[in-house]
């Protein structure tokens, strides 16, 4: 006689979440790993295939570190191209808006000038931990008001010179004179704190009001 087997119901079988531990001892692939069992295939394989070995890559942190004065070159490097691509933009930009005829030649040699002044400009005022005293004979603890100062006054007056060429003077040196005073006050802005950039915002502004002048 056929018997049934009986199935539980579904409150007699008990409820449990999967074991998703990792395993407590060292697996047949940790111990491989451990004894180098790959490489060493791999070696022989490439021995009996006549196939040079591969050389041994180390690629520690030692290796990869570069010394603080690349790092700063670099970083000099990225902030003046930056600059520059700027730069060419605002040249190319005040040209259009004047319909004066496009020279490329004079706005890439423009600009390659402006790579050269940037360069120098911000190895020598931009921060880095491999200066903390980038002007010689004034103390650390002034280097960072000093600095702030500078830009501050950067931003004030190349934002006023800007505006005020812009509604006085003639298109020839508003197209010569435009594109670095805006980089210099992008630039002075950007190294300002929160508080002196946007002071110095508000005296361009203030100087915009007072003066009648409008934004061209």
């Amino acid at each position: 006689m056929v018997q049934t087997r009986k199935e539980r119901k579904a409150g007699q079988v008990p409820l449990a979440h999967p074991d998703r531990s990792g395993p407590s001892e060292k697996t047949l692939l940790d111990l491989a790993q451990e004894r180098q069992l790959f490489e060493q295939a791999d070696l022989r394989q490439r021995k009996l295939s006549g196939r040079p070995a591969l050389p041994k890559q180390d690629d520690g942190p030692e290796d990869l570190a570069i010394s603080p004065t690349a790092e700063r070159v670099l970083e000099t490097l990225l902030w003046s191209v930056s600059l520059t691509m700027l730069h060419f933009t605002l040249d190319v930009l005040v040209q259009h808006q004047y319909a004066v005829e496009l020279s490329w030649a004079k706005a890439i040699s423009r600009s390659l000038l402006a790579l050269f002044v940037f360069t120098c400009l911000m190895y020598v005022l931009h921060p880095h931990a491999s200066a903390p005293t980038p002007v010689p004979g004034l103390p650390e603890r002034f280097q960072s008001p000093f600095r702030q100062a500078v830009f501050f006054a950067t931003s004030v007056s190349s934002g006023c010179y800007l505006i005020h060429i812009s509604n006085t003077y003639g298109y020839l040196a508003v197209m010569k004179q435009s594109p670095p005073l805006g980089c210099l006050w992008v630039w002075s802005v950007i190294e300002l704190n929160l508080i002196l950039g946007v002071l110095s915002l508000a005296c361009s502004g203030v100087f915009l009001w007072t003066g009648g002048y409008k934004i061209r």
